[in-house]
């Protein structure tokens, strides 16, 4: 029984990994003319760099002759992405920390639990770490982009 249960989660697992793939193959996607910009990309070291970006909310248009909406785009496709990094990551080190409490407090003197919950805290400060930096992704891809 418990094999079956496991094979009917991997095959609704792989048909939910398949199925977007099919509808892509189905039909060709349109052609890209414009993108959404979630961020405010507007500044004046963005303008003294020769950027202009439109203003958050408002559609970057690739024909638009006064906005540079390639690097407008691409920069807040970075702060999109490098936001949900760190809002995954945080979540994350947060469970490990509990989990790591969890293991220190229940731990009854028994040195491996001990060791144990204090590796899931470590760890859990690393992803902190790895989280900050996600969120100085952005400013460094501006400097390299000298915007």
């Amino acid at each position: 029984m418990k094999k079956l249960l496991i094979a009917l989660v991997l095959v609704s697992f792989l048909g939910l990994m398949i199925a977007p793939v099919v509808a892509l193959a189905a039909a060709p996607p349109a052609e890209v003319t414009k993108c959404k910009m979630r961020h405010d990309l507007t500044g004046s070291s963005w303008t003294d760099a020769g950027f202009t970006c439109p203003a958050k909310g408002s559609d970057c248009e690739f024909t638009s002759p006064t906005n540079t909406c390639g690097s407008c785009c691409v920069l807040d496709t970075i702060y999109t992405v490098t936001d949900w990094i760190f809002i995954i990551v945080i979540a994350i080190s947060a469970i490990m920390i509990i989990m790591g409490a969890f293991n220190i407090i229940t731990a009854g003197g028994t040195p491996e639990k001990v060791s144990t919950g204090r590796s899931y805290i470590i760890y859990a400060i690393v992803g902190l770490i790895v989280a900050l930096l996600a969120k100085a992704i952005p400013a460094i891809a501006r400097s390299i982009l000298g915007m």
